[in-house]
């Protein structure tokens, strides 16, 4: 592919060379400094003049060091006379502040895609919003992508004739239903209501599910307490077995260990958005025995490679959705 230059940040490059891979172009170099005030510096090591960039960072922990070097990244794509830039954002974190629903709180959300836009962004590509009413935050074009299509394929391996997908909250209620028409099964839901940050209660499961093999689907696990009150919902209503899968595998706080240690969990499926932690918070080998990473790679080399010629890129998260 001629006039296109891919950059990674420090948050996720094996996913950033994974897609060069696929691209059939090579990484280009980035150099991230720091000066001793703690100041970070950022130079592209590559001709961006003119070219079509894409510069590839998801945004994880450490969330606001990734921030800063992405718009750095921008910045010296920007100065360099690029003749566009494409952010590649795999996991947008910021997308779960997307409302105010509490007073002289902040939009996380709608500030950060302004600082994006600022410091020279002239395209956005991302997957599987937190919520899909972000996208509209950003006032530049976004290609929201979703991996259900990945999920669905590594699932049909399975016996589904007795499937459920279960949503842990009607706010993914949509989504789940998109997967479970992938999959030709039914959907349910959970009634939640989270307290803070870490602390949730689900009440009920809405849709059949004794006696069922579930799937549960959400779109990121973080701390892994929604889907730890789910699972106590599913055993009370009988659930013949148990499989977790997520979009974003960020599993803060222990929480591949707390999941693994479920025994009537049989697996937990994520996709390779964000790199899936090592080890656990006490610095021991994560439990990863029944930890499933599937590789979003492909779709997003398409999705570059389709925005570069300028193709269509709603075909693929259109099928993706079932839509």
């Amino acid at each position: 592919m001629r006039d296109i230059a891919v950059f990674s940040g420090s948050a996720h490059p094996d996913l950033a060379a994974e897609v060069c891979a696929h691209l059939g172009v090579p990484l280009s170099p980035t150099r991230v400094s720091r000066f001793a005030n703690d100041c970070l510096e950022v130079q592209l090591q590559a001709n961006c003049r003119e070219r079509d960039v894409f510069l590839i960072q998801p945004l994880v922990k450490p969330v606001q060091e990734h921030l800063v070097e992405l718009l750095l990244m921008c910045d010296a794509a920007r100065g360099a006379s690029a003749g566009r830039i494409t952010v590649v954002m795999p996991h947008y974190a910021y997308a779960r502040s997307d409302k105010k629903d509490a007073p002289r709180i902040s939009l996380g959300g709608r500030l950060v895609a302004d600082l994006l836009v600022a410091a020279g962004t002239s395209r956005v590509l991302t997957m599987t919003l937190h919520a899909p009413q972000v996208h509209g935050f950003f006032t530049v074009p976004v290609d929201h992508l979703h991996a259900l299509r990945e999920l669905a394929a590594h699932f049909r391996q399975y016996d589904l004739t007795r499937t459920t997908v279960v949503s842990p909250d009607l706010g993914n209620a949509k989504e789940a239903a998109a997967f479970a028409r992938l999959l030709g099964v039914q959907v349910a839901a959970g009634a939640k209501q989270r307290h803070a940050d870490d602390r949730v209660t689900i009440t009920s499961v809405i849709g059949d599910v004794a006696g069922r093999d579930v799937i549960v689907l959400d779109d990121e696990i973080a701390r892994g307490s929604t889907v730890l009150e789910l699972l106590d919902r599913l055993r009370e209503a009988k659930a013949r077995s148990i499989r977790v899968a997520c979009t974003h595998g960020l599993f803060a706080a222990d929480a591949l260990k707390r999941l693994s240690e479920q025994d009537d969990v049989l697996e937990i499926v994520c996709t390779n958005t964000v790199p899936v932690p090592v080890e656990d918070h006490d610095g021991h080998r994560a439990h990863r025995d029944k930890l499933r990473v599937l590789s979003v790679a492909p779709a997003l080399a398409e999705a570059v490679r389709r925005i570069h010629n300028g193709e269509s890129v709603s075909a693929l998260f259109d099928a993706a959705r079932g839509e």
